[in-house]
């Protein structure tokens, strides 16, 4: 009887890696959210990404992931996207999020109160050099903290 509870785990076990392995994206090079504490998103907060890329002659798509409640008070969001390259040379960019459509409809997936986003800031971007790349998002908006935000990310995936 224990072997037979044992050879059941065992099965369960290979299954549901079998689940996990397959639902991976081949396309994806890097997708990983971070949660914001207590959905405020401070200044000092930042959320900070190692990518690496082995091949720079392929094209890349990158997005920001990010998730809100339904009581996030703004049809927009300003984030400063801080990238270091192999290089070390320090590159700042503001991106602006739209978030609500001028009706104020939600422009997200939504599931439940939270809404998720995955919005593109680059495509068809070439790495300029193999190595890895450093990823700071910080918030830009005037509140400090900014409230409502639950999940913020970032995505690289090869172009098609």
């Amino acid at each position: 009887m224990k072997q037979a509870r044992n050879i059941i785990c065992i099965l369960m076990f290979l299954w549901v890696a079998t689940l996990l392995t397959g639902c991976s994206d081949p396309k994806a090079v890097f997708d990983q959210n971070t949660m914001i504490a207590n959905h405020n998103w401070g200044y000092v907060n930042n959320v900070v990404y190692n990518v690496p890329i082995t091949d720079n002659s392929v094209p890349y798509n990158l997005y920001f992931n990010l998730r809100v409640t339904g009581d996030y008070k703004y049809a927009n969001m300003f984030v400063l996207l801080h990238t270091t390259g192999p290089d070390k040379k320090p590159h700042v960019m503001r991106y602006e999020l739209k978030l609500a459509a001028q009706t104020g409809e939600w422009l997200g997936s939504g599931s439940g109160n939270l809404y998720s986003y995955q919005i593109p800031f680059e495509g068809h971007f070439k790495f300029p050099a193999k190595g890895t790349y450093r990823f700071v998002i910080e918030q830009n908006m005037r509140d400090n903290p900014l409230h409502e935000v639950s999940d913020v990310g970032l995505r690289v995936e090869k172009a098609e």
